[in-house]
């Protein structure tokens, strides 16, 4: 008789390794960066036009907006760094278990680190 094995489908109480976490929201952060893709060309016409641009340049020195373009910035820095650590491990530099968790860790610091430098040249 062949029992079924046990299936644990509540994704709250699954605890997932630190490297696996990097990769889930490397993929989430290029998802939403794809997503903004149509904004930002759209702010690159509209800046191409005298009135747009001198508009564009009043509108993205409020602090609202500066506020909003900061937390755009945050996901382009996790995936940049998270990207980085994708292609070391794609040319097998630091894909050992140990290493991956570092790096994963380090992966964290660096973008803590990026974006606070970012939000403060911004204010």
């Amino acid at each position: 008789m062949k029992h079924p094995r046990p299936k644990n489908l509540n994704l709250f109480t699954i605890h997932f390794p630190i490297p696996a976490i990097v990769s889930i929201l490397h993929r989430v952060s290029g998802a939403f960066l794809f997503l903004l893709i149509p904004f930002v060309l759209w702010g690159f016409s509209y800046s191409l036009t005298d009135s747009g641009y001198d508009a564009l340049q009043r509108w993205l020195g409020t602090a609202y907006v500066k506020l909003i373009g900061w937390l755009l910035f945050i996901p382009f820095c996790f995936h940049l760094i998270a990207g980085i650590r994708h292609l070391l491990s794609d040319v097998h530099m630091g894909d050992t278990l140990t290493m991956g968790r570092k790096t994963a860790v380090l992966t964290f610091i660096i973008f803590a680190a990026l974006v606070i430098l970012a939000g403060s040249w911004l204010w």
